[in-house]
């Protein structure tokens, strides 16, 4: 399968020259690199999570391979599903799935289901990727999109992903977006809430008190399961590397939408 760009020209520039200058707007130069084995990163327009997105990935040494997991916001698909072959293309080029890691992730779960449908036209994985190829152009990758409140199916997907990664040779990014349309005062205290069981390396906190304070983090499902891989493969901390939200940008506090960046070695 082909997957072309969905959002081009909406959420980023849709022109290579115009992306590359972008994300060179919110990459940090003087970032020190770490060797993670996970982050978390926004998934909204580059106007207003470029500059949380570019704080994560410029803190991180990027291997060549990458699992992505992200929130189904389409409604299409599996409730979890994973693209075990195909090319994505965005204005940089293209990326190609890796095959052989993307079956043996799939042989490890029971509820991964092969499904290209539910990527066709979901942005959360899509976003990500121009940052990956400006600092890793070889970059190779698994899609999986997760929809869902199934702490269960999280659990499993993160105990399947640790099975399959054992070299420590794979990062994995759980795309998020925190708090949405809340005033910054009940977005900050809610997502300050979700940030501190992530840096806290708990998955079960995490989803707990998603559920229980009606914290509208569209992408609990990818980050459990994140969580739940990184303390499987070893991740000893946390670290908060940029927290924003929409209203930093336009200077409407009324209704904002939070983005946290996390790497976790």
């Amino acid at each position: 399968m082909i997957r072309k760009p969905a959002v081009a020209g909406y959420f980023y520039p849709r022109d290579p020259l115009r992306l590359r200058e972008q994300i060179e707007q919110y990459i940090l130069p003087r970032a020190q690199k770490i060797k993670a084995i996970a982050a978390v990163s926004p998934h909204a327009g580059y106007v207003y999570s470029g500059s949380v997105a570019g704080a994560v990935y410029s803190h991180l040494q990027i291997p060549q391979k990458v699992v992505l997991l992200g929130p189904n916001h389409t409604g299409m698909g599996a409730r979890a599903s994973i693209m075990t072959q195909g090319t994505w293309i965005t204005p940089l080029g293209e990326v190609k799935v890796d095959e052989e890691l993307a079956l043996e992730i799939l042989e490890n779960s029971q509820f991964l289901k092969e499904n290209a449908q539910a990527h066709s036209a979901e942005h959360s994985l899509e976003v990500q990727l121009p940052f990956l190829q400006y600092f890793r152009p070889d970059i190779k990758i698994v899609p999986i999109v997760l929809m869902g409140t199934s702490f269960e199916m999280a659990q499993e997907i993160g105990q399947a992903l640790a099975k399959t990664l054992k070299n420590g040779e794979t990062l994995i990014i759980s795309s998020t977006d925190m708090s949405h349309y809340e005033p910054q005062e009940v977005a900050a205290k809610k997502d300050q809430a979700a940030i501190e069981a992530i840096l806290d390396l708990d998955p079960q906190a995490l989803y707990q008190r998603v559920i229980q304070e009606n914290i509208s983090m569209c992408g609990v499902m990818p980050t459990v399961a994140a969580l739940v891989a990184s303390l499987l493969l070893g991740a000893e901390e946390a670290r908060l590397v940029n927290y924003t939200t929409s209203g930093d940008v336009t200077g409407d506090y009324s209704q904002v939408v939070g983005y946290a960046g996390v790497v976790i070695h």
